[in-house]
């Protein structure tokens, strides 16, 4: 299938079967829109892809992973809305990856209890996560249907809502961190209820106006999480819900096993100067277990990925290291709707442009993940410039 061509997703025409994907560059100053986010996506939208994900946009103050991520209220409006007329004006959709950080929220950085299945101690903000009550949980959920209106409204084309990586929902759908007993955990269909009545209200919202798509983990690559054959059945409902346009596939744990994501070679030292002095002391003992290194093989997670596309008719989009015209080609023969790309597009926001003109059939992006140590300064590629964005905000603070 030629990758370039006009593609549909849901309510939306794209100008072709290529998304960026969501690489956590909405952290800035004040939590508001810098000129530095623009031009990131001005020039990922001038490179050719068919939709950039802003990533990401948290539903409430303490859905925050730290004090400077992005979130959605009414000062944040005219800033989202500049981004948006920026990437529509090189041609691209413009997708909002919305979400609540739960376990993996930085309580010491925004001074904000966050919230949990069950009660856990988090390493990054020596704090105790407190467990969600009914109230917390039915106002997350409103939360995200006024954050996908808020995306609406600021001209965002679709919605990408995070319920992977051990954030709040997808750590719900974790029976090693759900230990509830009420109707929020115990089974599958009790552990899946807030991320089906989240998708329910986002498609309350604006369901059939803008796209709607669910980032889901296939396994969480850590003791007690979500594994692949109950990954599958969550699927299932989702389709069975009626409320998705698309569903992004991943796996991994920002909680616990972060390299799960993107395989490689885990950037360990970069990392650890991010971090105040005491947290690096600490990283430096227990840093090896928490960030592993795994293998990389192009499109790593497409053998998963395969089997949930295959038992459903939900359009399903890849990702995980995608780097070659061919390996695009090949995943869209196979019948995946779209893939996204996220650090071939750091290392050359152009990338998709030079593959469509045949310039280039290969990206130059080496995955050596040193981008990841610098989502706290500006998310880029440390290859390119190694020095933090002007406007950017400083180092985690810890």
């Amino acid at each position: 299938m030629n990758p370039f061509q006009p593609a549909q997703l849901g309510p939306i025409a794209l100008r072709n079967r290529v998304i960026k994907s969501a690489t956590f560059e909405g952290v800035m100053p004040d939590a508001l829109v810098t000129d530095e986010l623009i031009e990131f996506h001005r020039a990922v939208a001038a490179g050719g892809v068919g939709m950039s994900t802003v990533a990401y946009v948290a539903v409430s103050p303490e859905g925050r992973t730290n004090a400077e991520c992005l979130w959605m209220r009414e000062e944040a409006l005219p800033g989202l809305r500049r981004l948006t007329d920026i990437i529509h004006a090189e041609g691209a959709k413009a997708s909002a990856q919305i979400g609540h950080a739960g376990l993996v929220a930085n309580a010491k950085s925004t001074g904000l209890a966050g919230l949990a299945p069950s009660k856990r101690f988090n390493p990054l903000s020596m704090r105790s996560t407190p467990a969600a009550t009914e109230a917390d949980l039915q106002r997350v959920i409103e939360d995200f249907a006024n954050t996908a209106r808020g995306a609406e409204e600021a001209g965002f084309d679709c919605v990408e809502v995070h319920l992977g990586h051990n954030y709040l929902p997808s750590s719900f759908l974790a029976p090693g961190l759900n230990d509830r007993t009420d109707r929020w955990g115990g089974s599958l269909e009790n552990r899946a209820r807030l991320s089906r009545e989240v998708l329910r209200a986002v498609h309350g919202a604006v369901g059939g106006r803008i796209a709607i798509l669910a980032k889901l983990n296939m396994v969480d690559g850590v003791p007690g999480g979500l594994e692949e054959d109950e990954s599958l059945e969550v699927a299932r409902m989702f389709e069975s819900d009626g409320s998705l346009d698309g569903l992004v596939l991943t796996g991994g744990s920002s909680f616990g096993n972060p390299m799960f994501l993107f395989r490689g070679e885990a950037p360990r030292a970069d990392f650890a100067k991010t971090l105040p002095p005491l947290l690096r002391f600490g990283f430096k003992l227990v840093g090896r277990k928490f960030m592993r290194s795994y293998p990389f093989e192009e499109a790593y997670f497409e053998p998963l990925a395969r089997r949930v596309k295959d038992a459903l008719d939900l359009p399903v989009i890849l990702l995980g290291g995608i780097n070659r015209i061919a390996t695009i080609e090949r995943a869209l023969d196979d019948g995946f709707a779209f893939v996204q790309m996220g650090r071939a597009l750091l290392r050359q926001p152009d990338l998709l442009a030079k593959m469509q003109s045949g310039e280039q059939s290969d990206g130059i992006c080496d995955h050596c993940n040193r981008c990841m140590a610098s989502i706290y300064s500006g998310t880029r590629c440390l290859l390119i410039d190694p020095e933090p964005i002007a406007g950017g905000p400083p180092a985690a603070r810890g």
